[in-house]
């Protein structure tokens, strides 16, 4: 029994980010682990790459060069070392997936429906993947916004599905409410899951098995090889307004553990291999949309419009600490080196909290927060929400959206490389920071 356990944590570590392959937060498991210095001072921006779109995409990093989506329709690949383009890819729709780049392959998707492998040096096209179609999710009176009667897209599902490659196969989702798994080399289909609605999340891979949420409200771990169902996992709904419902975050895989949010304003913890529920972790009524990171047995992690930055146990999810940011969404997912945690905020903002004495070591703003927060927080440095919406209507609602995000939020999710962070801003620059 004593062997069984040892081998069942040794198939579940999670190692430090591969330098051969990178991916979004930098391995299979979603780990956001990085054995590097990262910025425990801050010094300033040591480059910026301004795109003509929002990016959402979050970097990959590998052998001197980033790569990145932008809603501007175009994935980049940029030199690390001064920021100069060494080439753009044009599809047919915006980027919001963050690409993965393996064997000399760059994979991710785009908004027009499909799956593109381009040459990670030169950025030429090395296959493309047609899905049933891209959308976003939708939901009828969604957030309680007029129409009442009408089924609305939900302005707040800013991401795609993002790849992850394990095994000579690339594994993406779809908001054709599909997982697929794709043949890396020739982008052959090997099998589809259909859930009940959009995928947006991204898959994590641990010992053969693929985990991942649907906004159906089910999260899934599926047999890697085959596609097959292993278990599945009914997390909570809301049947009065379509907002309190699906899984928009990915999951990370800790010690036979997979812990992932969801709009249902909880942080759950399940058993890998049966999907029994351990722990879940109630935000009284904020989103967890973020992938949380697992470190030294706490579990980190943030939330929507609480603006809360949140430290768990483990094994029993019983709170350790917490931090509150003036109630500004955190959209981007944690990364951890050292023992300082980066995190980016809806408020135009990359913070570093330094995990021993639980406070923030740093703050860098955007060009967008500099030019545009002002207007849009109150006196207290809580957002100020009655500027940006101005009525309870659907249209309006995505107006405000856009409003807050001129802000340049940083929903993309920090990426280390040595004493490096690169990210992505919705004011259209992909920042390099030292």
């Amino acid at each position: 029994m004593k062997y069984f356990v040892a081998l069942l944590c040794a198939c579940f570590s999670v190692p430090a980010v591969s330098q051969t392959s990178a991916s979004f937060r930098g391995d299979a498991q979603h780990s956001g682990l990085y054995a590097q210095a990262g910025v425990p001072l801050l010094h300033g921006i040591k480059w910026k790459f301004k795109t003509e779109g929002a990016v959402i995409s979050t970097p990959a990093v590998i052998d001197g060069t980033a790569y990145f989506g932008s809603n501007d329709h175009f994935l980049y690949a940029v030199n690390t070392a001064d920021g100069a383009q060494r080439w753009k890819f044009k599809t047919g729709s915006r980027v919001a997936s963050s690409p993965a780049v393996s064997q000399g392959r760059v994979y991710f998707g785009s908004y027009d429906g499909n799956i593109y492998a381009v040459d990670a040096k030169s950025g030429e096209q090395r296959w493309k993947f047609a899905t049933e179609g891209e959308r976003r999710f939708m939901g009828r009176h969604l957030h309680g916004n007029d129409p009442t009667g009408e089924t609305m897209p939900d302005p707040f599902d800013f991401y795609l599905s993002s790849p992850t490659v394990a095994q000579d196969a690339v594994y993406i989702g779809s908001g054709d409410g599909n997982v697929y798994a794709l043949d890396a080399a020739s982008g052959a289909l090997r099998w589809k899951f259909h859930t009940g609605n959009v995928v947006h999340a991204s898959p994590a891979i641990a010992n053969g098995t693929l985990y991942i949420g649907s906004w159906d409200s089910y999260f899934y771990a599926l047999d890697a090889k085959s596609g097959q169902e292993r278990w599945r996992f009914k997390t909570g709904e809301d049947h009065d307004i379509a907002n309190q419902v699906g899984i928009q975050s990915s999951a990370t895989i800790a010690d036979g553990i997979v812990y992932f949010g969801c709009r249902d304003s909880n942080l759950y913890a399940l058993d890998a291999l049966t999907g029994t529920k351990k722990w879940a972790y109630p935000t009284k009524g904020s989103w967890v949309i973020s992938t949380p990171i697992a470190k030294d047995g706490t579990v980190y992690f943030t939330t929507s419009d609480s603006g809360l930055f949140l430290a768990v146990d483990a094994k029993s999810g019983v709170l350790k600490y917490s931090l509150s940011f003036h109630h500004w969404p955190m959209f981007s997912s944690p990364a951890i080196a050292g023992r300082n945690l980066y995190i980016g905020s809806n408020a135009g903002t990359l913070m570093a909290i330094d995990l021993d004495k639980h406070a923030t070591s740093w703050t860098f703003s955007t060009d967008g927060a500099k030019a545009n927060a002002a207007a849009l927080t109150q006196k207290d440095g809580a957002p100020n929400y009655t500027a940006a919406f101005t009525d309870n209507f659907y249209d309006e609602m995505v107006i405000g959206v856009w409003k807050m995000l001129s802000i340049g939020a940083v929903l993309s999710s920090p990426v280390i490389e040595r004493d490096m962070i690169y990210f992505g801003s919705t004011d259209g620059n992909v920042y390099a920071i030292s």
